[in-house]
C-alpha cells in the first residue's frame, strides 16, 4: 500500500501524545516512615529512656567518689557561709541529669545526619565526660585547685553545646540553663573552698 501523503496524515490524539505511567510498584522512591520526627512511639519511648538514663549513669558512677569523702574529708573542709548542706547535692544533681538527658532527646529526636548534630553531641559527650571528670578529682583525688580548673572548662563546654543545642531545639538549650547555673554556683563553691582551706 502507498505511503499516505503527507498532508493526509490524522493528528495523533492528544492523549496519546503524554508518557505513559509507571508500572505501580515500580520507580518509586521508598519513603521511611521511621525519620526521627516520625518515629513510632515504641522507639521515641525507647530513645527517650535511653538519653534519660545516660547522664543518670555518669551521675552514679561519678558518686562513686563522692560518697566515700562526704562523710569524711568533706565535713572536715572549711566552706563558704553559701554552701548548701550537703543532702541538697544528691536530688539536685538528680534533677539535672535528667533534665539534661531530656535536652539530648530532644535534639537526638531532630536527627544525627548534619555536622551542627555532630557538633553538638560531641560537645554535649564532652562536658558529660568533664562532669565526671570533677567528681574523680575533686572528691576522688581530693585536688581542689585542678576540680576548679576542670570546673571552669565544663562551663564553657556546656555554653558551647548550650548554644549548639539552641540551633537543633530550643526546648533542649533552654533545659541545660539551669545545668549552666548550677554549675556556675558550684564553681563559687570550689573557689571558696580553695581559698579557705
Amino acid at each position: 500500500m502507498a505511503d499516505p501523503a503527507e498532508g493526509d496524515e490524522e493528528p495523533l490524539p492528544l492523549f496519546a501524545l503524554r508518557p505513559a505511567p509507571a508500572p505501580t510498584g515500580i520507580f518509586i522512591i521508598p519513603v521511611s516512615h521511621h525519620s526521627p520526627m516520625n518515629m513510632p512511639r515504641s522507639r521515641t519511648a525507647i530513645l527517650f529512656i535511653a538519653c534519660i538514663a545516660l547522664p543518670l549513669i555518669v551521675g552514679v558512677a561519678g558518686s562513686v567518689f563522692t560518697v566515700g569523702s562526704i562523710a569524711g574529708w568533706y565535713v572536715g573542709l572549711n566552706k563558704p557561709v553559701f554552701t548548701p548542706p550537703a543532702w541538697v547535692f544528691a536530688p539536685a544533681w538528680t534533677v539535672l541529669y535528667i533534665l539534661m538527658g531530656c535536652a539530648l532527646f530532644f535534639v537526638v529526636k531532630e536527627g544525627t545526619g548534619t555536622s551542627l548534630a555532630r557538633q553538638g553531641l560531641i560537645l554535649f559527650f564532652a562536658q558529660l565526660a568533664l562532669n565526671f571528670g570533677w567528681s574523680l578529682v575533686f572528691f576522688g583525688i581530693h585536688a581542689v585547685a585542678a576540680a576548679l580548673a576542670v570546673l571552669l572548662l565544663l562551663i564553657v563546654l556546656i555554653a558551647a553545646t548550650t548554644l549548639v543545642f539552641r540551633r537543633i531545639s530550643v526546648p533542649a538549650a533552654w533545659l541545660l540553663v539551669p545545668y549552666l547555673v548550677w554549675c556556675c554556683f558550684a564553681a563559687s563553691l570550689n573557689a571558696g573552698i580553695l581559698l579557705l582551706n
